[in-house]
């Protein structure tokens, strides 16, 4: 997009971002195609697929864009954040969290990511004050950056239509916020926007890059290098389908006879084949032939090729796709084929973790909370490696015996959420005050049992008990217990 002059107005600035946008939304769309498995799969279809079929597969997909983001989106789960030197992940982080709905929200903000290359994170105060934090997609939302910064904003905007054709527009600088609206008529044109101060000092927007470069260019979509293998498997599998109505079967050839016709004229079948009947022909010049049956494993193994392709590509496991039968490998082996998707996965946990740690900060900047400074804040994330049960505990333990490991680093390796942790560390506080207060009771009671014992003679009585009171003793123990 040609742009002649840097922005001074906000109506300059939400012009020039609306075309951003409308090029950002235009990528993002062609991916989300793919990813619902929504692409014109007769585009690559041979006419006569059209001919023979018309819209008999019109739904029809064979698409595997959304295994290739769902297989590592679903090995990312953000646990909590450490604000700060605190060992213990920190509450009010986990009460915006959870305020927020970000449990769910947060995979559909790492889901978008993945296909449009990048999805955006909107801090704002509530009515209450407290912070909201909104995941937004790259068809709605779209930033400017500084000139020669990769981090700081000049600008910021979400843009967005209610069912009723009238469009929203909100836009974000350092130091003001505007929104405006635009009618549903033809030509439509903005209106003036109103404006209030920015209370945050920066423009509010966190954008969640898929894989951040050094060098801005386009978003990068995981579904990027695969929709051309895509493409070509769409083809051959209609193919394929074209194959199996004309030449799956046997085609038998009957030559040398004179075909009959009905009154009309038209062409009568010769023969007629049925379980209980026989071909009797008088012509003694006809002959029987039979082309074989075509061969359908050369689609299927150049589709398998592909999918290896993919597979390849994208770092997913070939028994993710169900090649050479679905078998999934186990033990030692199942660690090294998902090794690759793994890596992928902590990879993009790299990525996104800054952009949720900065929304954290945000969050408690709108708060006026000192934690919106906390540079040092760490995201905790599950661990994306699938492990049996009986392997992860066992490899627990011998960290806790051989190196002596925490017991809550030891839980939060397991995967257990913060607030299952703190409900640990509360019931094992209570269990260890009931424990204390049974032993002061069975202490105070066995010392009142002991200083009850008649001192004979005159003699005092001390914790050593005559022989003679030793069964009596014992027998009032064993009632107690």
């Amino acid at each position: 997009m040609a742009v002649t002059a840097k922005p001074e107005t906000p109506l300059d600035w939400i012009n020039y971002l609306e075309g951003k946008l409308a090029e950002q939304s235009g990528r993002a769309q062609k991916y989300y195609t793919y990813y619902d498995s929504r692409e014109r799969v007769l585009a690559y279809a041979q006419e006569k697929f059209r001919e023979e079929f018309g819209g008999l597969f019109h739904e029809w997909r064979d698409n595997f864009c959304s295994l290739i983001v769902d297989s590592t989106s679903e090995r990312m789960s953000v646990r909590g954040f450490r604000m700060g030197d605190a060992p213990d992940a920190d509450r009010d982080a986990q009460e915006i969290w959870q305020r927020n709905f970000l449990d769910a929200d947060s995979n559909a903000a790492h889901i978008a990511a993945m296909v449009a290359g990048v999805s955006y994170l909107i801090v704002w105060a509530d009515e209450n004050h407290e912070p909201i934090i909104s995941p937004e997609t790259a068809e709605e939302v779209i930033v400017q950056y500084k000139p020669g910064s990769r981090r700081e904003l000049l600008a910021g905007m979400k843009k967005y239509r209610d069912d009723w054709g009238t469009e929203y527009c909100t836009l974000w600088t350092p130091t003001h916020v505007f929104t405006t609206t635009k009618g549903n008529e033809p030509h439509a044109k903005w209106e003036m926007p109103e404006y209030t101060e920015n209370p945050l000092g920066v423009v509010p927007i966190v954008p969640m890059l898929n894989r951040a470069r050094l060098r801005r260019r386009e978003p990068y979509s995981d579904l990027h290098p695969i929709i051309p293998l895509q493409n070509a498997i769409t083809k051959i599998a209609a193919d394929a389908i074209v194959a199996s109505e004309f030449a799956a079967y046997p085609q038998r050839v009957l030559a040398g006879i004179e075909i009959p016709e009905d009154a009309d004229g038209n062409p009568i079948a010769p023969v007629n084949a049925a379980v209980d009947r026989m071909f009797l022909l008088e012509d003694t010049d006809a002959r029987w032939g039979q082309f074989e049956a075509a061969d359908l494993s050369n689609y299927v193994n150049l589709i398998n090729m592909l999918v290896q392709h993919i597979s390849t590509i994208s770092r997913v496991p070939p028994h993710y796709f169900l090649i050479n039968g679905g078998q999934a490998p186990s033990g030692e082996s199942i660690q090294s084929a998902e090794a690759g998707l793994v890596a992928k996965a902590r990879e993009r946990m790299l990525h996104f973790g800054e952009a949720w740690e900065s929304a954290i900060r945000l969050a408690f900047a709108v708060k006026g909370d000192p934690r919106a400074d906390a540079w040092d804040a760490e995201t905790i994330w599950d661990d994306p490696e699938y492990r049996s049960e009986g392997v992860r505990v066992d490899a627990l333990v011998k960290l806790r015996q051989g190196l002596g490991v925490p017991a809550q680093q030891l839980w939060e390796d397991y995967g257990y959420t913060p607030s299952q942790i703190q409900r640990f560390e509360q019931m094992i506080k209570e269990e260890r005050e009931d424990m204390l207060e049974q032993q002061r009771a069975l202490a105070a009671v066995t010392g009142a049992i002991g200083g009850s014992a008649p001192a004979g003679n005159g003699t005092k009585a001390t914790d050593k008990q005559a022989p003679g009171n030793s069964g009596n003793v014992a027998r009032q123990n064993n009632e107690i217990k």
